[in-house]
């Protein structure tokens, strides 16, 4: 095969076949197809589009372009969750846990942030000694032992789109479905998983701005899934106010572990609990949802799911006693309330300018070797619909240095907007698709 000749294929409008997308793929991770080309024909791939059975085959190739978890040796049934990224969202913290003690393996391959806020390795790693970078053997005997596990990606796990990740940031071919959808699902497959709940985002702080897009991103996602064998659910939820009420590293472990002792905030406890039924439903562990939404909360009323959360911990390498004792984690110099400048009720709460401001205070990275600072961020976050008096607290800032929290200032005063009336939230979960 010639590669140009793949490339004006692609250029045209036609079809390519696996054999094509597996040679292009293959080339390109080894070295023999160079970025130039790869470039080409991922911005063909942009403007043409690729019918689910080309996406499908690009998401096949891309996942056994390197190695792929063997989960054999489990005697559970597998199951993880996605999200497509958002503000405040600790999810994941949550999640893995409760869902393991419900009788499911989740074995979660997950990354780090880039820009705004830290990815789940991030939070995870501001839990003194919690290792992300487990072998494989270590991650399956975790797995076994606990029955959830969350680590970072290997070197050797879906190497295409580790490489492709990179050209399409800088070739401005990131917005196109069907490369998003083979990324996220080469990744997610390769960590020899039964079934997958994704959480697509829609929203202010969202990668998809608009709920048409969630929708078109979640059914291909879902349909490719299907058509790899694997039991596919998603739910399309609301990401123009942040998740919960903090945003930042520490500060959001802290929340998860406050969820998972039953003191969690509303709006993030729903979703989780409405994620981690839609895993436990296709896993065959329970028929209903209300059976599920059941098993879930009872698991947190016991204790049990923050023990197995403390057990993962343990197992990575993590200071439990972080879990019980939160001046554990690294704290502050700075710590600044944000007050309602009039009375009425919140609005609105933005979650793009919430996450910019964590960003200035250094909660995220511009650059892949950037560090992160795990201590900073917003707590005590506002939600839309709270009745609030002038001088009340919308906000806590928590900052490092004089510019950074003068910074960050500039964006929370543009990210809270105040109204006479209660004008009603979004509702949080738009459809479920199962």
């Amino acid at each position: 095969m010639v590669p140009h000749w793949i490339i004006e294929k692609k250029r045209d409008g036609a079809e390519l076949s696996e054999k094509e997308l597996r040679f292009f793929i293959n080339g390109y991770t080894t070295g023999d197809i160079p970025d130039y080309q790869m470039s080409a024909m991922a911005m063909a791939i942009y403007f043409q589009g690729m019918s689910l059975d080309e996406t499908a085959s690009l998401t096949q190739v891309m996942m056994h372009s390197g190695d792929v978890v063997d989960t054999s040796s489990l005697a559970i049934p597998t199951v993880d969750k996605h999200s497509t990224g958002g503000v405040g969202d600790k999810v994941s913290l949550i999640l893995a846990p409760l869902a393991a003690c419900c009788g499911v393996a989740v074995p979660m391959i997950s990354g780090r942030g880039l820009g705004i806020t830290g990815g789940t390795l991030d939070k995870l790693e501001s839990i003194p000694g919690y290792r992300t970078n487990l072998s494989e053997l270590e991650f399956i005997e975790v797995l076994r032992t606990c029955g959830c596990s969350i680590i970072g990606q290997t070197e050797t796990l879906a190497p295409a789109d580790k490489k492709l990740y990179a050209l399409r940031d800088v070739t401005a071919t990131v917005p196109s479905i069907p490369l998003i959808v083979a990324s996220i699902m080469s990744k997610k497959l390769a960590e020899g998983i039964d079934s997958l709940v994704l959480d697509v985002k829609w929203g202010k702080g969202a990668f998809m701005k608009s709920k048409d897009d969630a929708h078109e991103l979640a059914r291909t996602l879902v349909e490719v899934g299907r058509r790899m064998g694997k039991r596919m659910g998603a739910l399309i939820t609301d990401m123009n106010q942040p998740l919960g009420k903090t945003a930042g590293n520490a500060l959001e472990v802290i929340e998860a572990v406050e969820c998972l002792s039953g003191r969690g905030p509303d709006d993030l406890m729903e979703v989780t609990m409405a994620l981690s039924a839609n895993m436990l439903l296709l896993s065959g562990c329970c028929e209903t949802h209300v059976d599920a939404l059941d098993m879930l909360h009872r698991k947190i009323e016991s204790g049990e799911a923050l023990d197995r959360f403390r057990k993962m911990v343990s197992l990575q390498g993590g200071d439990v006693s972080a879990v019980d004792d939160y001046e554990r984690f690294a704290q502050a110099s700075i710590v600044q309330d944000v007050l309602a400048p009039e009375g009425g009720y919140i609005g609105g709460v933005d979650a793009n300018h919430i996450g910019r401001a964590c960003g200035v205070l250094g909660a995220g990275r511009q650059k892949t070797d950037d560090v992160i600072d795990v201590a900073v961020g917003i707590s005590n976050l506002a939600k839309v619909g709270d009745r609030v008096n002038q001088g009340d607290v919308i906000a806590t800032l928590h900052a490092n240095h004089d510019e950074a929290l003068k910074a960050a200032m500039e964006h929370l005063v543009c990210a809270f907007s105040i109204t006479e009336k209660d004008e009603g939230a979004i509702p949080l979960i738009d459809k479920s698709i199962l």
